[in-house]
């Protein structure tokens, strides 16, 4: 899953715009092959490729079948299919990202897959990913990659700083950033400010953004507020890169990163490639991923990533092919084959091969996968982070108290979730 990157192509937008979707297929002979649209949402420079060489592959072995494929920007994609599907011209397939699969599925835009063919390898997947494909007791969506955030950093400046071993408490990772800054002249840690990346700080105080269970919003209770102000610490001190609260803190955290200019940040497995094209780490060795550092609890991270999931609009036919090319794009093979060109976390046991593994990046995010946290059963989850992202720049930017911000989310979250208490 890919936060907050902004948008790759313009031209994807572009062609999203003139590209048919699955309520227009109208214009497929009835005795010709049946025509899919697919938004696909990965990165388009360095992710696409491997989803394109898999759809001519699946053409290949499927005459009947074609496939529209369209790349539409991550950071749109969730309004755009929620504007087309409400009025009837949604894809045939989106990749959904996991936290968006149970909110379009509450709105009935997605098709039950089970018992479909789509499912039909369904106890070869990571059964917590299934789960996460789930509402309401159905499945509506296939796992296709997935991730959780770690902490990556440069081995050769923690070896120069004389660290030999990745922090394992954010209290420990103050002190590497000190003596890094000390021995290298490098700052030791760069932080987001978005909220998806300070989630790890609310489960290493053992408490989230909500507690659905309860339904009661938690986002200002005792463990939150501390989690937030260990977050908030890490802006300021020695070896601690203040806060980049503008439109392109993202790439400005990445890039300083993958060319050496700070030793460590918090990171998803998308940009494993984008990691290796970097000046720092011409060596893959050199790349270090560890578990994220933890608070006064145990160290967890947000489980990521990206399901398959099919328009419920759509006519049988098209859903018929839909479901057929779900369970390629799903298969153990295909899980590899995107897996060796992009270096993602496949979704099921039997698509980590040798080969697979061999990748020193995907061994690694595998590693810290133990410490991945589902996420709740709750449509709205996901979009519980938006308030947190107006707030959170504000207050690691010293614009706003944490008092004061925590406040104002808590009053957006309300709105969200009507019916949960404070």
């Amino acid at each position: 899953m890919r936060r907050g990157i902004a948008a790759t192509a313009l031209v994807a937008s572009l062609a999203l715009a003139a590209t048919a979707c699955g309520g227009d297929s109208g214009s497929d002979k009835a005795d010709g092959p049946v025509t899919i649209t697919w938004w696909d949402t990965s990165n388009a420079t360095n992710e696409a490729p491997a989803y394109k060489a898999l759809v001519k592959k699946f053409e290949a072995a499927n005459s009947n079948i074609k496939v529209k494929y369209v790349n539409v920007p991550f950071d749109q994609a969730q309004n755009k299919f929620d504007t087309a599907a409400g009025s009837k011209g949604a894809p045939d397939i989106l990749r959904s990202e996991v936290g968006w699969t149970p909110a379009f599925a509450k709105k009935g835009y997605f098709l039950p897959l089970d018992g479909t063919e789509a499912l039909a390898d369904q106890g070869k997947f990571q059964a917590s990913l299934i789960k996460q494909a789930q509402y309401d007791g159905k499945t509506y969506g296939v796992p296709l990659v997935t991730d959780t955030l770690a902490l990556v950093y440069n081995k050769k400046l923690f070896q120069k700083a004389g660290i030999s071993a990745a922090p394992s408490t954010w209290d420990e990772l103050k002190s590497d950033a000190a003596t890094i800054k000390k021995k290298t002249g490098v700052d030791g840690y760069w932080g987001s400010t978005q909220a998806y990346y300070a989630q790890s700080f609310l489960y290493g105080e053992g408490t989230d953004t909500v507690d659905a269970g309860a339904k009661k919003i938690t986002v200002k209770s005792a463990a939150a507020v501390k989690g937030y102000k260990t977050w908030q610490s890490l802006f300021s001190g020695k070896g601690l890169h203040k806060a980049d609260t503008t439109a392109d803190a993202y790439a400005h955290i990445q890039d300083a990163f993958v060319n050496g200019k700070v030793a460590a940040i918090i990171q998803g497995p998308w940009e494993i490639t984008n990691f290796y094209k970097g000046s720092a780490f011409k060596t893959k060795d050199n790349l270090g991923i560890a578990t994220v550092p933890a608070g006064s609890g145990k160290a967890g991270a947000p489980t990521g990533g990206h399901n398959l999931s099919v328009y419920a609009g759509s006519d049988k036919a098209h859903q018929e092919a839909s479901l057929k090319f779900l369970k390629f794009m799903t298969s153990a093979s295909s899980q590899e084959a995107v897996a060796l060109k992009n270096s993602t976390l496949p979704t099921r046991d039997d698509a980590y091969t040798a080969q697979v593994k061999s990748d020193p990046g995907i061994a690694g995010y595998q590693g810290v996968l133990a410490a991945a946290q589902p996420r709740p059963a709750l449509p709205e989850y996901s979009s519980l982070w938006g308030p947190l992202d107006t707030e959170l720049p504000k207050i690691a930017g010293g614009k706003e108290s944490l008092d004061k911000g925590l406040s104002n989310v808590e009053l957006a979250i309300a709105k969200l979730v009507p019916d949960f208490s404070k």
